[in-house]
């Protein structure tokens, strides 16, 4: 089927986006236009269009933007709330209002989500449960979230010309090698904003969570990935680090902790809640083996080192995870 640079920009408001799908149609299945559209958001559409793509949505609980590119968008964008006006009461949107414009604020964007389906006590939920989020780290779930959308848009678009039902595998490999990249690039920019004044860092405080943390997102979905064992080890014994060919007399990895991602794809307490961890050699291993069964690692495990002048600080080592690729870096 082909569809036009407006039809496209109706499912996602980044100008680049419309215009790369544009491009690529016409489209043998809506499967086809899913992963080309994958592909297209995490591989070629920079953060300006990420963040265009933001500003393209109404807050939740408005009908639309006051700068909506798209007619068609703003129809989808208010069935896409039903569900939350509908259930929703006169304090509760004040509520969630409220809310909306201290999420803005702090990050810079609308609150983004999947709305479809959703009541106004659910979505109201998850803007606080993210709210604080670090910047780097909501710009990523933003992201998935706006796939998510625009998955659902592009079904809707091919319904309007679909001849017979249409067949969609939510499941299929998703190229997003360079998410991590744009992500690592907004986030000198984001970060800014938690600074205090004159750009001066807080204080250190004591720990209200374990020095060591991460979470996994399943980029071959667009959401996180609930359900996958994690575990954390430590390096311990005469030799101070494990050595690449595996020959270690000197020593042997000691178990930490073990957790499972919850629905959020965050792991539990993996490590005691300590002000000064302990510096040395740690591995944190994910078994996407048993997460997906089909895929090309039975596990994945990452190692890295923490130093005696870092003790005090924070290591947030995110998964970015399909079943044949995956990606990660060190946030804080």
């Amino acid at each position: 089927m082909a569809f036009d640079e407006k039809e496209f920009l109706a499912c996602c408001g980044s100008s680049k986006f419309a215009k790369e799908m544009a491009l690529a149609s016409p489209f043998s299945s809506l499967q086809a236009a899913v992963t080309t559209a994958r592909d297209i958001w995490f591989n070629k559409v920079d953060v300006n269009g990420w963040l265009e793509a933001f500003d393209a949505h109404p807050q939740i609980g408005k009908s639309s933007p006051s700068n909506h590119k798209s007619e068609t968008s703003a129809q989808w964008s208010k069935g896409e709330q039903s569900t939350a006006l509908a259930t929703a009461t006169n304090s509760s949107l004040q509520e969630l209002s409220d809310w909306n414009a201290q999420y803005r604020q702090k990050f810079g964007f609308v609150f983004l989500i999947c709305a479809s389906g959703r009541s106004t006590s659910e979505i109201l939920a998850e803007l606080k449960k993210r709210y604080p989020n670090r910047p780097i780290i909501e710009f990523e779930i933003a992201a998935n979230e706006q796939m998510k959308i625009t998955e659902l848009r592009l079904a809707k678009l091919f319904a309007t010309k679909a001849e017979a039902p249409l067949v969609y595998d939510p499941h299929p490999m998703t190229p997003g090698k360079k998410a991590e990249d744009r992500v690592s690039i907004i986030g000198a920019h984001l970060t800014a904003t938690s600074e205090g004044p004159a750009g001066k860092t807080s204080q250190v405080i004591a720990r209200t969570r374990p020095p060591i943390t991460t979470h996994v997102l399943d980029v071959s979905q667009g959401c996180p990935a609930a359900g996958m064992d994690v575990k954390l080890d430590m390096w311990v014994g005469k030799q101070s680090r494990p050595s690449f060919d595996e020959n270690n007399v000197g020593g042997d990895w000691v178990l930490k902790g073990f957790s499972t991602t919850d629905n959020d794809g965050r792991s539990g307490q993996l490590m005691s809640i300590v002000d000064a961890v302990n510096p040395g050699v740690y591995r944190i291993s994910f078994n996407t083996g048993k997460y997906f069964p089909g895929g090309f690692f039975p596990y994945v495990s990452l190692v890295f080192e923490i130093r005696e002048t870092q003790k005090l600080e924070h290591f947030h080592v995110p998964l970015l995870f399909s079943p044949f690729s995956f990606t990660t870096y060190r946030g804080s």
